[in-house]
């Protein structure tokens, strides 16, 4: 599982969203959370970031949002030679099979379909976890 100190930034349009995910993730321990309201935001905090060595390493992400959708910065982190290994969760409503497709061949490490239980989260989180660490 990722360690208590993981840097993450959660993304989403909704301000009720993104609380939702950081409180979950305060229960699970974990404190240093950055916020973006859309994917354009989301990329302009991960390049701060990055140029100053504090890498940010999670990113939980909607999928669809205003200016920049959740795929669409996906597939940019990934055209990224710092990035292409960086945890990348997409959150969304969206459950059609051929969506799925396209987010796990644009290198997703996890995939959760809105609403989601705390247990669930947890469960995906590991499973991305073990993905970008074998």
């Amino acid at each position: 599982m990722f360690p208590p100190e993981t840097r993450i930034l959660v993304i989403d349009d909704m301000p009720s969203i993104r609380d939702l995910v950081k409180n979950t993730l305060k229960t699970m321990g974990y404190k240093n959370l950055q916020e973006a309201g859309d994917g354009e935001e989301g990329l302009k905090i991960l390049m701060q970031l990055n140029s100053t060595g504090t890498n940010i390493q999670l990113v939980i992400c909607d999928w669809n949002m205003p200016k920049m959708k959740g795929l669409d910065l996906l597939k940019h982190v990934r055209a990224t030679a710092e990035w292409t290994n960086l945890p990348f969760v997409l959150l969304t409503s969206e459950s059609e099979r051929d969506q799925v497709t396209e987010a796990v061949l644009a290198g997703v490490s996890q995939y959760i379909v809105k609403p989601f239980s705390a247990k669930i989260f947890e469960d995906k989180l590991k499973a991305a976890w073990q993905k970008h660490n074998k």
